[in-house]
């Protein structure tokens, strides 16, 4: 008579977050260096009733300032005040939801790297000893990551070890696991 077992299945249940601010990667006009770092600042300039907001942003290297513009001559009725405060105050909160916004990269031609800017939340707090681990990732901000180097992070593999999981079939998804990803997904990890 055979001892049949099923596989222990276990499930873990993944955030990503930003820890920062990612940096901002644009040729500095004064220096070779081609990253820049934001406080969350910005600037706002009226013009009677239109208004020009910028959040700046200054070179790792020689400090220059740069202004990345947010928004160009809008009447001040059009903002929520809520917004508008934010932009008043120096709102973290806003200036990360604006770099969120790919439409703020695209209009001032620079790139955002964030590399050492998120970190990985786990519920349990430690990755459950199983046959079979079934992972969903969640992103509490649109965060561009490669996929292979978001799940590297949470197994503690390298991410040469999970490309070939994922080759033999290891970790699957019905999510594409090459490239780069921003929404939530799921995958499961066969363990060896």
């Amino acid at each position: 008579m055979h001892d049949i077992t099923s596989p222990l299945r276990a499930t873990s249940q993944w955030l990503v977050r930003p820890t920062t601010f990612p940096t901002i990667r644009r040729r500095c006009r004064t220096c070779p260096s081609t990253a820049y770092r934001t406080q969350g600042r910005f600037r706002v300039n009226a013009h009677h009733k239109l208004l020009d907001i910028w959040l700046l942003a200054r070179c790792v290297r020689c400090d220059q300032t740069v202004k990345l513009t947010v928004l160009e001559r809008v009447h001040v009725r059009a903002i929520e005040p809520a917004m508008l405060s934010g932009f008043r105050d120096d709102s973290p909160e806003l200036a990360a939801k604006l770099l969120a916004d790919p439409q703020l990269a695209h209009r001032n031609d620079v790139t955002l790297d964030w590399t050492d800017a998120w970190t990985i939340t786990m519920q349990p707090d430690e990755l459950p000893k199983a046959d079979i681990l079934d992972v969903g990732v969640r992103f509490a901000q649109c965060i561009p990551l490669r996929t292979t180097a978001l799940i590297a992070t949470g197994l503690a593999l390298s991410r040469a070890e999970v490309a070939k999981h994922i080759a033999a079939g290891r970790i699957t998804s019905d999510q594409r696991l090459t490239g780069r990803c921003t929404q939530d997904f799921s995958f499961l990890f066969h363990q060896p």
